[in-house]
């Protein structure tokens, strides 16, 4: 049987075909969530979060074989996965003091210096870059993986094939040599 029909017979009640659904498609999916989360115990709460979604679907009737079951399934972990760092960027809001009084503040010279923080970080990052250019290619590498692609030192040793401790002084290097460039082209590289 196919997965589609595997979720079809799971939607009339057969609670085997899910079970055979769940073994096929695990891995598969445990994988893509894993991969774009990079923590194993954050993956496995949006795994689960992701099958009682796809449980709630089926057996309301709302999925139809129109295609793949894994691309489905799929889907809805990346809504999960959406809706996830969604919530985490907005558990970050900071009430302000009751004495910090902020009606008195002009909306104009607010959103001045939100634009000449703005301008000034895109000149800071434009700055970086053309140094990161001067650096030695493997020093480049690691700035990039580290900044850029947020991988984290382990992630960094893995794909360069390097130790740790290799990763971790290649980033030293580049960092000593950024600020001695920027400090050579009188550079200044703290973000507003």
């Amino acid at each position: 049987m196919s997965d589609e029909q595997l979720a079809l017979l799971y939607a009339d009640g057969n609670n085997k075909a899910f079970d055979i659904l769940l073994s096929r498609v695990q891995n598969k999916l445990f994988s893509y969530i894993f991969c774009m989360v990079k923590n194993e115990e954050m993956a496995n709460d949006l795994f689960q979060e992701t099958f009682i979604k796809a449980i709630m679907k089926l057996r309301d009737g709302k999925y139809k074989d129109q295609g793949k079951f894994l691309f489905w399934v799929t889907r809805i972990a990346h809504n999960v996965i959406i809706d996830h760092f969604r919530d985490m960027k907005n558990s970050h809001v900071v009430d302000a003091p009751k004495e910090n009084d902020l009606g008195n503040i002009r909306g104009d010279s607010v959103l001045e210096t939100d634009r000449e923080s703005t301008l000034v970080n895109e000149q800071v990052m434009k700055d970086v870059r053309q140094l990161m250019e001067a650096l030695p290619e493997v020093q480049r590498e690691v700035v990039y993986m580290r900044y850029y692609q947020e991988m984290s030192f382990k992630e960094i040793a893995e794909a360069t094939g390097v130790s740790i401790n290799t990763s971790l002084g290649r980033m030293r290097y580049a960092l000593i040599n950024l600020r001695k460039l920027s400090r050579e082209h009188s550079i200044e590289l703290q973000l507003a």
